[in-house]
């Protein structure tokens, strides 16, 4: 199964009153009533015990977006392609990509019957976006007027003109800005949820496709369980019973459930398996490109890694890094050397940017590099890259550390956490004292997406604290273009600027690596690597 290259031509500014996502017909309608045995099944999928409470506005992390991005629904919505369209939103209009005026479809509800209106977007974001309640989606709203990073401020370009209108006014025109709407920080909240922001973290209502099965459906570290949400109508309408997410300790467990017919559903293969897992699924092994990019952060706080000789390290350790040989050795050929911070399905990418021959293998220049920065300060330690052990990621940490003590003659090794919440947690902290696994999903197809939210100054996903006024100006002008090929030129350019600081260290571009079980059907990866879980159906 291959999927196509993404466009973002959905977005397109015209004359005057142009539709920039104009309604459309619903998804899929579920089966007849007579169907109703196949409609009960619940699908079974793996995913990990999420960071934080289930709130979209705080959720930036896989484990709790698979989740979050189930049980709530958005302005618009995105298909297997990546290709947008209206979810919640019935129009989102613009003459001047600045001011944006959103219509809601009528009769939307969350789950608990609560209509959706204007007020539970607007009260959403504004809550999202306040200093004081460091949600971790903050930054995507920081290009509406009234944001700031330095106190709390009303988003006063936001408003609720009546129940199914909202005004969006920039603070600079944005063509790609409706594209976002997808994303989790950008869902609606119920009046519950700010009356009892914890409460209701742990027990979320939402206006998704899915809900929660019941009160403590959510059996920390060990699952979460989700049923059909009989409330949404829109083109994300369930064709199954529900959803079980299994927070597996480790892919290599999944992988077994799968094989043995108790799993439905898995999207990523053991690292020890991907030599065979075609031949053990046939026809139901997924591989396919996915917008999804991996690195590992050194953050320039630790010792060694500020200032210029931070950058000579950095930039040795790269080329210190055989790529191709892990990619092809650890990862059977499902991974593609990175010569971006991007990915090749996103509209825009390039490979021939100034400067990304900081990312070939080069012995040579990776020791030379080094004995620069040695004449600065010299070495001391041992270089370390942290993981979480419940990812399957010892294999390539092994590979790329063994791969750094060889070329420079230095001591190397990874440190595995137990879990991806508790890394997370200590990275979020900035009390991790190593380089550590990073790497990103993408959230809406954009090259902005894969540079703001990381590498901006102040970013929420910026786990390095990276900051550079040239690389924030060109994110700005780039954002700001009406045109999107102009756009993506100023973000290649903002990207030469990436490579000769490198916050992180670009390793490879991820296929989706999965497959499926014998009892369930129309099952789809999208763009982003994850299910279309709303088509499955089983039984």
């Amino acid at each position: 199964m291959k999927i196509r290259r993404v466009t973002i031509g959905v977005i397109a500014l015209a004359a005057a009153g142009a539709l920039v996502l104009s309604g459309c017909a619903t998804g899929s309608t579920p089966a007849a009533t007579g169907a109703a045995a196949n409609l009960a099944a619940i699908v079974s999928t793996n995913g990990s015990e999420p960071q934080n409470p289930l709130i979209p506005t705080n959720t930036n992390e896989t484990g709790g977006g698979k989740i979050v991005d189930s049980i709530f629904a958005g302005l618009v919505s995105y298909d297997a392609t990546g290709a947008a369209s209206n979810d919640v939103a019935d129009s989102i209009t613009t003459t001047d990509a600045q001011n944006y005026t959103i219509k809601l479809k009528a009769d939307q509800k969350f789950s608990n019957g609560e209509a959706v209106t204007a007020k539970s977007f607007v009260d959403a974001w504004q809550y999202g976006a306040l200093l004081s309640t460091k949600q971790l989606n903050s930054y995507f709203f920081d290009d509406i007027e009234g944001f700031s990073y330095d106190a709390d401020s009303p988003l006063t370009g936001l408003v609720a003109t009546d129940a199914t209108t909202i005004t969006v006014k920039l603070k600079q025109p944005e063509a790609d800005w409706p594209l976002r709407l997808g994303y989790s920080a950008f869902m609606p909240l119920p009046a519950a949820a700010l009356t009892d922001i914890a409460a209701f973290g742990e027990n979320p209502i939402g206006n998704g496709p899915y809900k929660l099965a019941e009160t403590g459906a959510w059996k920390h570290n060990v699952e979460i369980n989700l049923v059909t949400n009989s409330t949404y109508t829109g083109p994300r309408t369930p064709k199954n019973g529900g959803l079980k997410i299994v927070f597996y300790a480790s892919s290599t467990a999944a992988y077994a459930d799968l094989q043995g017919g108790n799993l439905d559903v898995l999207d990523a293969v053991p690292s020890a398996n991907l030599a065979t897992f075609k031949a053990d699924l046939g026809d139901r092994a997924v591989n396919q490109p996915a917008a999804i990019f991996q690195s590992f952060t050194i953050p320039e706080r630790l010792a060694h890694f500020g200032g210029e000789e931070g950058k000579l390290r950095r930039a040795a350790i790269s080329h210190a890094i055989n790529r191709q040989q892990i990619t092809d050795v650890i990862f059977e050929g499902t991974r593609t050397p990175a010569s971006d911070f991007t990915s090749p399905v996103i509209n825009g990418w390039s490979n021939s940017l100034a400067g990304a021959d900081v990312l070939a293998f080069d012995a040579t220049k990776a020791k030379e590099e080094w004995a620069k920065a040695d004449a600065i300060s010299p070495w001391t330690g041992s270089f370390q890259i942290a993981y979480n052990a419940d990812g399957d990621h010892q294999p390539w940490v092994d590979a790329v550390t063994n791969s750094v003590k060889n070329t420079l003659g230095i001591d190397a090794s990874g440190v595995p956490y137990p879990t991806f919440a508790q890394a997370r947690t200590l990275i979020t902290n900035q009390t991790i004292t190593t380089a550590f696994r990073t790497g990103w999903q993408a959230d809406y197809p954009s090259l902005f997406n894969f540079l703001g939210p990381l590498y901006a100054t102040g970013a929420g996903s910026n786990d390095g604290r990276y900051s550079n006024p040239a690389f924030d100006a060109l994110l700005t002008q780039g954002a700001s273009e009406t045109d999107i090929a102009k756009a993506n030129e100023t973000f290649q350019k903002a990207q030469e600027i990436l490579l000769q600081d490198l916050p992180a260290i670009p390793l490879w571009y991820s296929n989706v690596t999965g497959g499926y079980g014998t009892g369930v059907e129309n099952v789809k990866f999208g763009w982003n690597s994850v299910p279309i879980y709303s088509e499955i159906t089983k039984g």
